[in-house]
Order: C-alpha cells, then sequence, then structure tokens
C-alpha cells in the first residue's frame, strides 16, 4: 500500500531508529496526559481514540497493524488459513498465553469474545450479518465461516476501537463489569477524573519477532503507565514544559513554537496524521433530510474552518479526496463542486426545496480537542449566513460520545480519524455507528466493496463509495491535518503512532 510513505517526524526530524537500536532498561512510570476521562474502558464498546489508546495496553485482539498498516498477529499464531471460496477463516492461537486474572486463553474464550464482539461493539456489528458462525475447533484452534467473501474481515479484527479484543469466556458481562485482558499492562487503580493507574503484567508472554509499529515484540520495560485526564489543552501544554507528563497528547499546533527549544519536552508531528469530519445524524431529525445535508454541506468554508483550527498550511491542507496523496485508495471521484463551495445562495435554495422552517441545527463538539471546537465556531457563521439556526452544544468529550450514542439529541457532532489502512474501518460505513447512515445507495455500493477481495478492484470500487458518500452526505470531511503532541526526552523508544502505546518505552539511565 501507497501509505508506506506517511511520514512520522518526531519536531522536525525523521524518526530513524526504533527501540531496537537502544540498550533499554526496565524501572519507572510514565505520566500521560490524555484530553480527559474515557467514558469506558471496555474498547468493544466505544469508538473513541482515547478509549483505544489506554485500553490497548490492557486488552490485546487476535491481529493488528505492523509499522507498514499490514495486518500481523498477536494472539493468533499466523495469519489465518483462508479457504478458496473466501469463506472460512481457519485462525491458529498462540500457547501460553494468560489473562490478567491467571487463566489460560483457549479457543473457548476467543469464541465467546468474538461472538460478544458482534452484539455490542459497532464493527462487530458491521460484519454479524455476514457471520454464519464463530466455532472452536480444538483448544487452539477457532474458525469463522462467513456467508460471502468479506475482503476487510482482518482488518476489522485487528482494529483497536470497537475491538475484538478477547476476553476471558467467564468475564464477557455488558457493560463491562471487570477490564481482564491479556495485554502487558493490567488495571491497577481508577480514580475517575484522576487517573487510571496500569501496572506490569508479570505473566504476560510477548508475541516474537522484531518490533514493527503495533505489532512484533512488545516489552515491559515500564514498571507502571498512568494516564491523566487533562481537559484543557493549555494545561496540558504548561505541564510539558513543567515536566509534569512524560506525553502529552493531542496540542494544539500554535505550541509548537512553544516547545522548540525546551529541555523538559519536545514536539511529536505526525504528518499527515488525519482528517476533521462532522458527521451527519441521518436517521433523526432535520438532518435526516438528505437536502439539508446537502444544505449545510455547501453553506460551509472548509478552508476558513481549517485555517481557524490550524493557522498555518504548515499544519493542514485542503482535501476533498477522504485519502490523500501517498494512499492507493486517493481518489477525486464525486468531489467536484462538492467541498469547499461556501455558497449561502445555493445553500438557501436546498433548504427551500427541503421546507427548512427555522428548526435548530445541534452541533455537538468539544473543547477538549480544541480544534473542534474553533471549526464549529467558524461553520456556525457560515451556517447563520445560509439561514441555519444554529444551537451549538459545547460538552465535555465523555458526554460527547455519550450523546452520540442517541439520536435524538444531535443533528451534527464533530470528530476526527486518522488516514485507517482500510477504509471499511471509517466509521460511517457501520450502519450502527453514530449517523446511521443506511440507504439503498450505500448497501450497493458498500457491499461491492466489501466483497471483493482483489485489490486493485477494490481501489476502482472504493471510489464508487466516495461518490456516494459525497452524494448522501453522511459525513462531511473538511480536509488533512498534521497531529501535534510532546514527549518528554527522556524517554527511549517511543515511535509517534496515531494511537501512541507505551510497551517498549523506557527512561534513559
Amino acid at each position: 500500500m501507497k501509505s508506506l510513505k506517511l511520514a512520522l517526524l518526531l519536531g522536525s526530524a525523521l524518526i530513524a531508529l526504533n527501540s531496537s537500536a537502544f540498550a533499554q532498561t526496565k524501572g519507572g512510570v510514565i505520566n500521560v496526559a490524555t484530553i480527559g476521562e474515557p467514558p469506558t474502558l471496555d474498547a468493544m464498546a466505544s469508538t473513541a481514540d482515547l478509549v483505544g489508546i489506554v485500553s490497548q495496553h490492557i486488552f490485546e485482539t487476535l491481529y493488528t497493524f505492523d509499522k507498514r498498516w499490514n495486518v500481523t498477529p498477536l494472539l493468533a499464531a499466523s495469519l489465518p488459513e483462508v479457504s478458496p471460496d473466501g469463506k472460512v477463516y481457519t485462525i491458529k492461537l498462540r500457547t501460553g498465553v494468560k489473562f490478567h486474572d491467571g487463566t489460560d486463553m483457549d479457543a473457548t474464550d476467543v469464541v465467546a469474545s468474538l461472538r460478544r464482539w458482534t452484539e455490542i461493539a459497532s464493527r462487530g456489528k458491521q460484519v454479524a450479518t455476514l457471520i454464519a458462525s464463530i466455532d472452536a475447533v480444538d483448544p487452539v484452534t477457532v474458525k469463522i465461516t462467513l456467508k460471502a467473501p468479506h475482503a476487510p474481515l482482518l482488518s476489522l479484527l485487528a482494529f483497536n476501537n470497537a475491538a475484538a479484543i478477547i476476553l476471558p469466556s467467564e468475564k464477557q458481562q455488558n457493560p463491562m463489569t471487570e477490564p481482564v485482558g491479556t495485554g502487558p499492562y493490567k488495571l491497577k487503580e481508577r480514580k475517575a477524573d484522576q487517573y487510571i493507574q496500569l501496572s506490569r503484567f508479570d505473566d504476560y508472554k510477548s508475541p516474537e519477532g522484531e518490533e514493527t509499529g503495533y505489532g512484533g515484540a512488545r516489552h515491559q520495560y515500564l514498571d507502571e503507565i498512568r494516564f491523566v485526564p487533562v481537559p484543557d489543552a493549555n494545561t496540558r501544554l504548561e505541564g510539558a514544559v513543567a515536566g509534569q507528563f512524560d506525553y502529552v497528547d493531542s496540542l494544539p499546533v500554535e505550541a509548537y513554537a512553544r516547545l522548540k527549544d525546551q529541555k523538559t519536552t519536545e514536539a511529536v508531528l505526525l504528518k499527515p496524521f488525519g482528517w476533521p469530519v462532522f458527521v451527519m445524524n441521518t436517521s433523526a431529525g432535520i438532518t435526516k433530510n438528505q437536502d439539508i445535508r446537502l444544505a449545510i454541506r455547501d453553506s460551509l468554508s472548509m478552508e476558513d474552518m481549517l485555517a481557524a483550527a490550524f493557522g498555518s498550511t504548515e499544519f493542514y491542507s485542503l482535501d476533498a479526496s477522504l485519502y490523500p496523496d501517498g494512499y492507493s485508495w486517493k481518489t477525486e471521484a464525486g468531489t467536484e463542486g462538492a467541498y469547499n463551495v461556501a455558497d449561502p445562495e445555493k445553500a438557501a435554495e436546498l433548504m427551500k426545496k427541503a421546507g427548512y422552517n427555522g428548526e435548530p441545527i445541534r452541533i455537538l463538539t468539544s473543547r477538549q480537542y480544541e480544534f473542534h471546537y474553533k471549526m464549529a465556531q467558524v461553520a456556525a457563521e457560515y451556517l447563520k449566513a445560509a439561514g441555519f439556526t444554529v444551537d451549538m452544544q459545547v460538552v465535555d468529550w465523555a458526554t460527547l460520545t455519550q450523546r452520540r450514542a442517541d439520536p435524538k439529541l444531535w443533528d451534527i457532532y464533530i470528530s476526527h480519524s486518522p488516514f485507517l489502512p482500510e477504509p471499511a474501518l471509517i466509521g460511517a460505513m457501520s450502519t450502527s455507528a453514530p449517523g446511521n447512515w443506511d440507504t439503498p445507495a450505500r448497501k450497493v455500493a458498500v457491499d461491492a466493496f466489501n466483497s471483493e477481495v482483489d485489490p486493485a478492484k477494490r481501489v476502482a470500487l472504493w471510489a464508487e463509495v466516495q461518490k456516494v458518500i459525497y452524494a448522501e452526505v453522511p459525513i462531511i470531511k473538511i480536509g488533512d491535518f498534521n497531529a501535534l503532541s510532546a514527549k518528554s526526552p527522556k524517554l527511549e523508544g517511543f515511535t509517534p503512532a496515531p494511537w501512541p502505546y507505551f510497551w517498549n518505552v523506557s527512561f534513559k539511565q
């Protein structure tokens, strides 16, 4: 995949070394400042990145992604054996893997976990209707039988939000009552709005092989990882500069200059990182009307929103395609005349056609991601200029993730996503994801894309999906952006990543 061109930058210097280049030693506690309190630690139950960042240290999936975004085994012993018709996946499991409660992982646990995933996780529900059965062949072998080929299955099993985490068969409650996984760290203590403290799991069995992205060996150099919710971005920045935090997630881009030449902290810049997105409620309320969604999109200036959110073009770029240059999925299909329109008269015509009568457009946003809030402010003015009534609701991120689950409570929520290796992982591709996009045109395009296994044909079919997205507006892409975080120069072995992880990380001696 051409996403190999993804540049991971630390400050302005390209990372050329990985943790294997250092003689790392055990010990120490790392303090990680996050944007807030995760609404849950159950990685199946949420698509929030914040949940994935924390929970990936506690729980593991059968597969994960290596540094080149290829699927690689994690709890599975190898890539699956797939039948010639593409319907049967036979998965061998690693042996000797223990859960945090001391029990051994086997096929019974995996089958129970995957069935739970299909029932409660949006990505599991995405494939549930295609799964004929999930069975334990023997204690170390699981078989997934599909009704039809589904190319994204392995990527869905590898992804870390709405994740197919493996739990003990006895601990499948929903909601989760006890977070017990197989990960390198286990939950030690959680104090709401204060910290989540993870400690080394001494019986952890690491995958073999070189460290590679989220895959390969997972070394437990740190004694503990402490995730501290710090909702205010300026407080996170000041904590980094003061040396209070060893890693600080999601900083506003204007902090980049402040981080330069500091002795206590240094910039971590991922370029390109991802895309801000306005998710539309297609199942209820005023935005259920497609013409209203089109009017909202045609009201907006993506350029002004990006400029307000990120300031310099060093940190953003206008791009209508759902994937940037360097990805095989890059296509301009469906985007002509449908991006960065900022035409209030055109929007007003669509509003009239839809019978709009002053109903408020309820926009959910949060200041914990400051760039979300800045885009919302600009969007509100453009929507008002077109004739919309706007009700902007600024809440904390945990509240936003709860409200977006109820279609009666919102019309637009503002989020963002890293560029994902498989388009089927994009939230809107699941009909059960917030927004609940589910139309005949979507079904035809998405089903054709998901059932095709030939990579070249899938690229062409993705263009057809993007056309439908632009025609029906379940989501609105704002542009591309680079993400800024900060880390202590005392840390070794840290690799910048969309969901930062701290196995393989140690303190310099």
